[in-house]
């Protein structure tokens, strides 16, 4: 039987569609996992990304979701 697990990060930006596009989009080059949602904040200035998959692919995009977000930083 296969372990499902979702991941819902939040990031520090919700105002710049570009940006919150090229950090969402890095956790659809992982196989297995599915991006089920962004939800962009302007009011708040932050992004609700969700996805799902087996724990290993999962743990991946997490990590290279947060690798470009901080490279978006500079």
């Amino acid at each position: 039987m296969k372990q499902l697990i979702e991941c819902v990060p939040n990031i520090s930006e919700g105002r710049d569609k570009a940006k919150i596009n090229a950090i969402a989009s890095v956790v659809e080059t992982v196989e297995g996992v599915k991006l089920l949602n962004v939800d962009p904040g302007a009011a708040t200035n932050r992004t609700v990304i969700t996805f799902v998959g087996e724990p290993e692919p999962v743990i991946e995009a997490a990590f290279l979701l947060i690798k470009r977000r901080l490279n978006s930083l500079t």
